[in-house]
């Protein structure tokens, strides 16, 4: 067993069992203040959804390789690309519910199409989910509406954080803008350059300080 299969089996095992349990924290804990429910679901639709293609990935590298495990792998990395999409849609009621959005429909329009255009674009066979040689360009057609999607959840955060100065969700913006950094590159070249996946373990600490940045906000909104 190589040193990567180590480092990123013990990184999603810590990571897939702390975020839903922060999660589960959040929506048992939140005392009913709408938001920090939503923080909870939407914590553990990120644990649940990036285990399907975390769990097989680690038992891949622990065992004969990602060469054989190409089928669980596909559909994997399918329903995760699902559930960051049901992400960033709870995300984005988040920003409504926390700085008091009333109207704008316009918006929730927008991230309303630019979701269902990527799950449609997921949904298409050229994907080759199932395939170790999986389409680079329809890798890009379906992460296009997702990427335009984050940008606009970055620019609410960034704009809304600022103008009500809100210190506790000040970095919210930059967690997302993290994400994706380090997110496309695994997109783009993960299947010529194995080694750049790694790249999911910062990613994946930018998701872990999202979900930390409304659980700290949480307990000093219910500790008063």
């Amino acid at each position: 067993m190589g040193m990567q299969a180590i480092v990123e089996t013990l990184f999603d095992a810590f990571y897939l069992v702390g975020v839903v349990v922060l999660g589960i924290i959040m929506i048992l804990k939140c005392q009913g203040i709408k938001q920090y429910r939503f923080f909870g679901i939407m914590a553990v639709v990120l644990g649940v959804g990036d285990s399907f293609h975390l769990v097989p990935r680690a038992y891949a590298l622990c065992t004969t390789g990602l060469e054989n495990y190409t089928v669980a792998l596909g559909i994997g990395k399918f329903i995760t690309s699902i559930t960051m999409t049901i992400f960033y849609i709870l995300l984005y009621y988040i920003w409504r519910i926390r700085y008091q959005i009333k109207g704008k429909g316009q918006i929730t329009v927008w991230v309303y199409v630019l979701a269902a255009l990527r799950i449609v674009l997921c949904l298409f066979p050229q994907n080759g989910w199932l395939k170790a040689d999986a389409s680079l360009l329809w890798g890009i057609y379906r992460n296009i509406p997702f990427t335009i999607m984050g940008l606009l959840i970055i620019v609410l955060f960034y704009k809304s954080a600022k103008e009500a100065q809100d210190e506790m969700f000040r970095h919210m913006w930059l967690t997302i803008v993290l994400s994706f950094g380090f997110y496309l590159p695994v997109v783009l070249l993960a299947d010529r350059i194995p080694m750049i996946g790694m790249l999911m373990i910062p990613k994946t600490c930018a998701y872990v300080w999202t979900v930390l940045i409304g659980y700290r906000a949480m307990k000093k909104e219910t500790a008063g």
